[in-house]
């Protein structure tokens, strides 16, 4: 399905209101989280608005949909990559944070979608393999994490020796990181 809703100009807009309704304008009735939960995954663009200002809050709406689906049990962030999200808040690196985030969510899901497919194929389903390989994959997601965190409280050398990489590749990575860090601070400095 297409990210917008065939023949509509622009995102689904989605009212929120002072009691904590949610009003769809398209459909011109009431929703829950769990429909706009439903609405990402079938690939419906929308924008929550706050009915009184119109401000845009469909950030913080997705994160409550997140938490009320972890709260669910769908334990699907781990608490390791979740304590390294927060370290980056108001860490000189935070701006490239979300680009880093958007660029591996998009090679993961493009690598699910053609594992999946290969599974299918090959085993006419086999969902206990897919699951195995989705683990498999977010063990990967949070080990690219770590990569991109290397100063992080608790990665020592012993952790460095165990890096794939190589220990001196780690430790060169290091260095431009550290210094990239230090540029960052004397601009921010400057200002």
């Amino acid at each position: 399905m297409s990210d917008k809703t065939k023949g509509d100009d622009g995102p689904v807009v989605i009212k929120k209101y002072a009691n904590r309704r949610l009003y769809n304008t398209q459909t011109s009735s009431y929703v829950t989280l769990d429909h706009l939960a439903a609405m990402v995954k079938e690939g419906t663009e929308f924008e929550v608005q706050d009915a009184r200002t119109g401000e845009d809050i469909t950030r913080s709406v997705l994160t409550q949909i997140i938490f009320e689906e972890e709260a669910k049990g769908q334990n699907l962030l781990p608490i390791k990559f979740l304590r390294q999200l927060i370290r980056f808040y108001g860490d000189s690196l935070q701006a490239f944070v979300p680009g880093y985030l958007d660029m591996s969510m998009d090679s993961f899901t493009k690598n699910q979608g053609a594992m999946r497919d290969r599974i299918a194929e090959a085993m006419g389903g086999g969902n206990q393999m897919v699951e195995n390989l989705t683990r498999q994959n977010l063990a990967m997601f949070e080990k690219a994490m770590a990569m991109f965190t290397p100063f992080a409280p608790g990665r020592g050398r012993e952790e460095e020796r165990k890096s794939p990489a190589g220990g001196e590749d780690i430790a060169d990575l290091k260095e431009e990181m550290e210094a990239m860090r230090r540029q960052l601070a004397e601009l921010a400095g400057k200002k």
